[in-house]
């Protein structure tokens, strides 16, 4: 599904050097390279509160918590997602509840999330599924209405830009309240480990959730909150750093290579290629077609047995998950969420791909359609 070792190589000059000087200067914990990569994401994403943290989750649970999300609160999810915004919501002591997503894009349906608004409802987590934006003018709308702050998850969407109605542009992690984002290693842009980041243009819950991600601490051995010990790795944080100044290029090859699969793939019967919104660019951290007339399954196998690797993200959907089905709450159907899990499969797609490996993929998708 992607090539790491590729991507080290490619870079590993710059990578290995980044890597020394941190160990050199026993540069550890918060170090220089942390600070720095900060201050740079900050100015790419064009928004001034950058706060680095161990993982995406740990930065969710932060940031609902810094928002004050507690125990008898709701906080509306869509129902399609990875698990970590749900574990987020359910470990502040809050009830997540599912909302079902739209059948083409893949992202919850702003048209559903009003109707399961209580007075309960505290935030919302929009999870900005596998490279581009929802529908975030009418998500933000409703927000307004009821006064709900918005948690843009950008894990998989991370250098995606939404396009508002008069035409302003803004990347994704700064259209809401706070954005949170990872940099596992297989995320668009990614270390070589856990590692990830919270942004926000507000001051003041800045500043909570920078003493939260360090255990509470303003200042050494004094302590306001309860907090946590998250910190994102100074020799992570190196890594990110040269990958930072190659992210635009390895962005503009996974949307040359998404772009080929569409073109080549479109007269396959039984496959319906990714939307594109025309309010949301596409970083294409997943290539994610949907296989109709219960081929899904045998598509994969016969990838399979070819050597070409293809996943299901994600196969069961939040509410038949054994350790949520005490804690999530559904608000309507999730007829879409159920179904996408019988239909979505992802093809291989990453900044190092060739075009023969690319080609070899496509022939073997539509060998199997047209055999």
């Amino acid at each position: 599904m992607t090539d790491l070792s590729s991507q080290y190589l490619r870079l590993k000059g710059e990578i290995d050097a980044a890597m020394q000087e941190v160990m050199l200067n026993a540069d550890f914990i918060n170090g220089g390279a942390v600070k720095t990569f900060c201050s740079r994401l900050s100015e790419y994403l064009d928004i001034p509160y950058v706060i680095s943290c161990g993982n995406a989750t740990d930065g969710l649970r932060i940031s609902l918590q810094a928002l004050g999300v507690g125990q008898d609160d709701d906080v509306i999810v869509p129902a399609f997602t990875y698990i970590a915004p749900v574990e987020a919501i359910a470990a502040v002591g809050a009830s997540p509840i599912l909302v079902d997503v739209e059948a083409d894009t893949f992202n919850i349906n702003p048209e559903l999330i009003e109707k399961a608004i209580t007075n309960r409802t505290k935030a919302i987590v929009v999870v900005h599924l596998f490279g581009q934006s929802s529908n975030f003018e009418m998500i933000r709308k409703i927000a307004g209405k009821y006064n709900l702050a918005v948690i843009e998850d950008c894990a998989q969407s991370f250098g995606s830009s939404y396009t508002f109605s008069d035409g302003k542009t803004q990347k994704l992690g700064t259209l809401g309240t706070v954005g949170v984002t990872s940099f596992f290693p297989t995320k668009p842009l990614a270390c070589s480990g856990d590692g990830g980041a919270v942004f926000t243009a507000d001051a003041a819950l800045a500043e909570k959730i920078r003493l939260l991600a360090n255990h509470g601490q303003s200042e050494k051995y004094r302590h306001k909150m309860i907090g946590f010990n998250s910190r994102l790795d100074t020799l992570q944080a190196a890594i990110l750093n040269v990958k930072l100044s190659y992210f635009e290029e390895f962005t503009k090859r996974r949307i040359e290579l998404a772009e080929q699969y569409d073109k080549t793939l479109k007269s396959c019967p039984d496959l319906i290629l990714p939307a594109k919104p025309l309010f949301t660019s596409h970083v294409y951290h997943q290539y994610t077609v949907q296989v109709k007339d219960g081929k899904r399954d045998d598509l994969k196998r016969f990838l399979a047995e070819k050597g070409i690797a293809s996943m299901v993200y994600y196969p069961l959907p939040v509410h038949e998950q054994e350790g949520y089905k005490w804690v999530a709450r559904i608000a309507g159907n999730l007829t879409e969420s159920v179904r996408l899990c019988n239909e979505v499969l992802s093809l291989p797609i990453h900044s190092e791909m060739s075009d023969e490996t690319q080609n070899r993929i496509i022939e073997a998708v539509g060998e199997f359609f047209f055999r």
